[in-house]
């Protein structure tokens, strides 16, 4: 059956991953994979994160099926974490939310819902946007188009050529928003640009359909759900897909959970129930560890805002890295003018740099980055930032 089955090519992103780890450089750095890592190059687990698990599992007195929601406490905490707890009560029953396994599962159950409520459903997707869209959008069975977003010469987004470009889609299509921390540049809309956004799609009747995997990385918990909030209060229908990964540290507990808002209460009812027969086809049940954990962790007055104190240690841990590459390589070259990576916002940025330069720092130095010229700035320390400098500095000198 199999001996006609040939190889396909590594994913970019994981595939670079393997490579890096071939690498025998001394000096190697990966800026590939996008995972937090403190200054001693580790991903370390919340402190909070601990303690909710440790009572978790103290308290666990079954391993049986979870319902397809998910964990009770977890389904009743993130929406208020999305969208504030007034919003919440404001939607009520045009509201659900569930469980996935990760921000990847929402984004792929969300797909599917669009795609069951319309065969003719076309979905627009920023360009560039993240790699993995792509296969998650198609692989339910949308047709995906791009719009226009981020500009390389402006080294930020062109907003009059993304509206130009938003206002040429047919009525009723969706539109992937990313919510905050726009992955890969980092370029993120500001709060005017939002508000005209929303206005543009609720104008041409699109959907908005948010993808929110950083909330707390970019400006804040509160600041980063801007967008996401203002969809939610202003539009009959919303689809949100929401990742625990990063801002929770759970990478591999896999924690995510699609949001439906439609029109009133029975259109959601009836949207949910295609969400749990799309998860039936796939993983039937949601996994329970990590988002057990995740509900434990927000339902705990002490532990949330001891999480959101560590999170916000790593904001800013990202803000001052950014600030600290920008400054040194403008004083080590005077080439490029590298202050626009202070406007970037997130885990995630562009260096603007090309694609020969890209390949020269893996060859030559073993840093490790997208073609495409993204990096993932929490894999900068205080250790290897001036060998990260010192390179780029002598290959763009070169080039």
């Amino acid at each position: 059956m199999f001996e006609n089955i040939n190889s396909l090519p590594a994913d970019p992103i994981l595939g670079l991953n393997s490579v890096f780890n071939q690498d025998r450089h001394p000096d190697k750095i990966n800026l590939t994979v996008g995972v937090y890592q403190d200054s001693n190059g580790a991903t370390p687990i919340f402190s909070a994160v601990k303690k909710a698990e440790r009572s978790l599992l103290s308290e666990q007195e079954s391993k049986a099926y979870l319902h397809q929601s998910g964990s009770a406490k977890f389904v009743k905490h993130i929406p208020s974490l999305l969208l504030g707890d007034d919003l919440v009560q404001q939607l009520d029953a045009r509201l659900e939310t569930v469980m996935t396994p990760g921000g990847s599962g929402a984004l792929h159950l969300g797909a599917k819902l669009v795609s069951m409520s319309s065969r003719s459903a076309r979905i627009w997707v920023s360009d560039p946007t993240w790699g993995n869209h792509y296969p998650l959008l198609q692989s339910s069975g949308l047709h995906v188009e791009t719009y226009s977003y981020y500009d390389a010469e402006l080294k930020g987004v062109n907003f009059a050529r993304m509206m130009e470009s938003l206002s040429q889609i047919p009525e009723g299509d969706a539109v992937l928003l990313h919510g905050c921390c726009h992955n890969p540049t980092g370029a993120d809309l500001t709060k005017p640009q939002c508000d005209e956004l929303i206005e543009l799609m609720s104008k041409r009747n699109l959907l908005p359909f948010i993808d929110i995997a950083y909330q707390g990385f970019g400006k804040g918990l509160e600041e980063d759900a801007y967008l996401t909030r203002l969809a939610a209060r202003t539009l009959p229908e919303v689809i949100i897909a929401s990742s625990c990964s990063k801002s929770f540290g759970v990478y591999r507990e896999r924690v995510g959970a699609i949001s439906i808002i439609t029109e009133n209460e029975k259109q959601t009812a009836a949207a949910q129930t295609h969400v749990f027969s799309a998860a039936r086809c796939s993983y039937s049940m949601p996994p329970y560890h990590g988002g057990g954990t995740i509900g434990r962790l927000l339902d705990d007055e002490n532990l949330k805002l001891e999480w959101q104190t560590e999170l916000e240690k790593i904001r800013c841990e990202m803000i001052e890295t950014r600030s600290e590459l920008s400054k040194g390589l403008n004083a080590a070259q005077n080439k490029v003018d590298f202050s626009f990576l202070n406007n970037s916002s997130g885990m995630f940025c562009y260096l603007g740099i090309s694609r020969e330069q890209v390949l020269k720092l893996r060859s030559e130095y073993g840093i490790y980055l997208l073609e495409n010229g993204r990096i993932n700035v929490a894999g900068i320390s205080k250790k290897n930032l001036p060998v990260m400098i010192d390179r780029m500095s002598r290959v763009i000198g070169l080039t």
